[in-house]
């Protein structure tokens, strides 16, 4: 969705979410390529008609320009993880990066102890990678939520489908 870019915003579009009793599985907020917008992509399970109705909601609002459900078929979903993951010896130091070459991910950085691995892929990719590391000291995970954009060249912007604001 597109959103104007000031105070207050986030908050009146999670308090929609609250009122339905919605649990969000993920935020994404960041810049459009138009500077007064941000992109905002919120992932939740749910039934296809609650997500229908949270999303006619959405549109409703006055700081939304417009807000769209995304097929997850026929658009781009990523996610970035971090993670801390403590070596006690070189053979499970070369056993991590052995993982890390197998998933495409990158260590960002490394003391004689740890390492922080960054994933970027899709939520399975990134749960495997996390599944197969629990066998290892895992410090600590930090996700970024999933960011999304529609594939080809149908795209949310405010010039196809902006909502008048009165």
């Amino acid at each position: 969705m597109l959103v104007e870019d000031k105070p207050g915003v986030m908050s009146r579009i999670m308090d929609a979410f609250r009122r339905r009793l919605i649990n969000v599985d993920t935020i994404t907020v960041g810049k459009s390529e138009t500077e007064s917008l941000s992109r905002i992509v919120i992932t939740m399970k749910c039934e296809d008609e609650v997500a229908e109705k949270i999303v006619k909601q959405l549109r409703k609002m006055i700081d939304v320009v417009q807000a769209e459900r995304l097929n997850t078929d026929s658009s781009v979903l990523r996610e970035l993880a971090l993670i801390k993951v403590r070596t006690k010896n070189l053979d499970e130091r070369s056993e991590v990066l052995q993982l890390v070459n197998i998933f495409r991910a990158q260590v960002v950085d490394v003391t004689t102890d740890t390492l922080v691995i960054q994933i970027v892929g899709n939520v399975r990719k990134i749960n495997a990678f996390l599944e197969i590391l629990k066998k290892f000291e895992v410090l600590e995970i930090a996700r970024t939520g999933i960011v999304a954009i529609s594939r080809g060249s149908k795209r949310i912007s405010p010039e196809n489908g902006a909502f008048l604001k009165i």
